[in-house]
């Protein structure tokens, strides 16, 4: 839902650095692998409870996240780079919710397991949207310049990460954040289900 708007404010900045690290002969694979480690960094704090570093590690894996598709701009968008990005994308948003149930599992592990089951029912829905959208050849650039099809939602990226830093500003409360943010999720795949069945 606040992608396309976030994405208005940020993508000028993020495309300048791209390009001055483009220019540098970093590529966005390399990227891409730098946000994923700071991912599973930010995941071992979580496990040992050191919220306030996985709060830091995971604004600046998602920097990172940002910035491989500006690098990409700034050289040449490739189906692999595309494929790499999204698979360790879903990778992240699956590590956090671990990490906390892990972090304490009487406390967190039915809420982590309730929304580890949203997060998957709702990345299947918008991947075969994709897959989709690719047979029938339809395009959009609402979430800009992409590998695959972005389909728009309630609960998008930067909800997640929203999510993601509210669970280590209060990790005490992760349990009803994680039943909120997985019944949001429910909504989201719910209206991505019936845009499918509309659309193909």
């Amino acid at each position: 839902m606040l992608d396309g708007l976030i994405r208005t404010q940020i993508e000028p900045g993020l495309n300048s650095l791209g390009r001055m690290l483009a220019g540098r002969g970093v590529t966005a694979d390399q990227v891409t692998l730098a946000g994923f480690g700071l991912a599973l960094l930010s995941a071992g704090a979580i496990v040992v409870e050191a919220y306030a570093l996985a709060f830091v590690l995971i604004l600046l894996g998602r920097l990172a996240d940002g910035l491989d598709g500006a690098v990409a701009r700034a050289t040449a968008l490739s189906d692999r780079g595309g494929f790499l990005d999204i698979t360790l994308d879903f990778a992240f948003y699956g590590l956090v919710p671990a990490a906390f149930a892990l972090a304490d599992p009487d406390a967190n592990a039915l809420a982590a397991a309730i929304l580890l089951l949203a997060f998957y029912v709702n990345g299947a829905s918008f991947l075969a949207f994709a897959v989709m959208a690719e047979k029938k050849k339809i395009t959009t650039d609402q979430r800009g310049v992409k590998s695959l099809y972005f389909t728009t939602g309630l609960m998008e990226g930067a909800e997640t990460v929203i999510f993601f830093l509210a669970f280590c500003l209060f990790p005490a409360f992760f349990s009803p954040l994680a039943y909120l943010f997985a019944s949001l999720c429910a909504v989201t795949t719910t209206s991505r289900i019936l845009l499918g069945w509309r659309t193909f």
